[in-house]
């Protein structure tokens, strides 16, 4: 019997739902960053690293060097695509381009071909361990290959100018573009912080309050179409200098993602930016300032409300005959518990900080390798997630251990993520 691959069920049921939803397919969609994820740990899995090199090996360094002209010496589309995203200063690491290509390619329905090229370039593949990888195992590769091409029938528009993000997150901002009249100043604080220049404060009765289109915590991502990520110290005021008189064009990244909650990558910034800023604040209006009702529900989604009682390293075998253990010693660390919101979706679970917009975790079911309660105190469950499932052959797991208000709400969770395991091809 052979054996299944859970990623490519994981994958199959995100396009699934990604195809429930009317064309296009914008980045609004709620699963398209599920999609991606499960994308790029396909497109990792497996990948052998040099024994003596120093750069580590990512998906983006095969794409970089694929053959870029036809059997007629033509330039490709696959070439133009990988010249876009070489050229895109907006991306600084081999993940953040890999990224910047995977959404250039969904855009142009070509990620079918690319992998193809791939296949049919033996020194890149031989990159791959045909025992642990999908793309370099017969068996995997061709219904791989079938999933691709069935993403290439779909109509997708993600906006490829949003991309300063890519480095940290698949998750992207809400991005805008202001456009202001010439003007001797426009009443914006900026601070730089980590390449990016953040409004640390909108000046009382200046342009910019008058436009009302940029608040203290927004990031100016562009100017007249020059990008300012990764700037230098006074790089905007050099910019903006060249443009004196003329008229401008912002591309502003929002902290306010598309919920009216903090965009989650942007938030280590913008506490640290309070924590030296005095009078930094941002500015939420009554709705978004609500973020959770007291009935845990979310974007209309019920979500649980349980206790999060800790984790711990159970070692290399995650199967559900270790959960007990997992969770006898969680319980003998004594930690207190935190109250979480737990949301259990199609292809992944999210735990959410209680009163808060910070995600604790947040695991695809590929991740899970085993869910289920404590024998004697059925209020307790855990499940078990590898720390690398993209090295299955040298990760060790955790184990994750919540408390319930009762047994069948606890029971309810295990059989929804049980339900997951089947979609995704795991096991239980």
């Amino acid at each position: 019997m052979s054996r299944k691959e859970p990623l490519l069920g994981a994958l199959k049921a995100c396009i699934l739902s990604i195809q429930a939803d009317k064309d296009p397919i914008t980045d609004c969609n709620p699963n398209l960053a599920s999609m991606c994820d499960v994308l790029e740990i396909i497109l990792r899995k497996g990948i052998r690293q040099p024994v003596l090199g120093l750069r580590r090996r990512d998906y983006w360094h095969w794409m970089e060097q694929l053959p870029q002209q036809d059997l007629c010496g033509r330039l490709t589309q696959l070439s133009v695509a990988l010249e876009k995203t070489i050229a895109c200063k907006k991306v600084l690491t081999a993940q953040g381009r890999g990224r910047h290509y995977i959404r250039q390619a969904l855009n142009q329905k070509i990620l079918a071909i690319t992998v193809q090229h791939l296949l049919h370039t033996p020194r890149l593949l031989e990159w791959y361990d045909p025992e642990s990888s999908v793309l370099a195992n017969e068996c995997f590769a061709e219904p791989f290959l079938s999933l691709l091409l069935v993403l290439s029938q779909m109509n997708l528009t993600l906006d490829l100018q949003n991309s300063s993000f890519l480095d940290e997150s698949w998750l992207l901002p809400v991005c805008e573009v202001y456009d202001t009249v010439p003007c001797r100043e426009l009443g914006m604080v900026l601070r730089y912080t980590d390449g990016r220049i953040f409004v640390t404060e909108v000046i009382a009765r200046s342009q910019a309050e008058a436009d009302e289109c940029v608040q203290a915590g927004d990031i100016i991502d562009g100017i007249n179409g020059i990008s300012l990520r990764n700037a230098q110290s006074g790089e905007a005021q050099t910019v903006l200098q060249k443009f004196r008189g003329k008229p401008l064009s912002f591309r502003m990244i929002r902290w306010k993602w598309h919920d009216g909650t903090v965009y989650r990558p942007m938030l280590p910034h913008l506490q640290l930016m309070q924590k030296e800023i005095p009078n930094f604040q941002l500015r939420y209006d009554n709705k978004s300032n609500e973020v959770m009702s007291e009935d845990g529900v979310r974007d209309d989604r019920l979500l649980y409300s349980l206790r999060y009682m800790g984790k711990v390293n159970i070692g290399m075998y995650g199967g559900k005959e270790v959960l007990d253990e997992g969770i006898e010693k969680v319980l003998q660390q004594n930690l207190p518990p935190q109250e979480v919101l737990f949301d259990v979706k199609e292809t992944e679970v999210i735990c959410i900080k209680n009163n808060s917009t910070q995600v604790l975790f947040h695991h695809h079911y590929p991740e899970i390798s085993s869910v289920g309660h404590r024998l004697n105190r059925r209020t307790l469950f855990a499940y078990c997630v590898a720390n690398s499932p993209e090295t299955p052959q040298t990760t060790s797991f955790e184990c994750l251990v919540y408390e319930s208000t009762s047994v069948e709400e606890a029971n309810e969770i295990i059989l929804r993520i049980v339900a997951g395991f089947r979609h995704t091809e795991w096991f239980v």
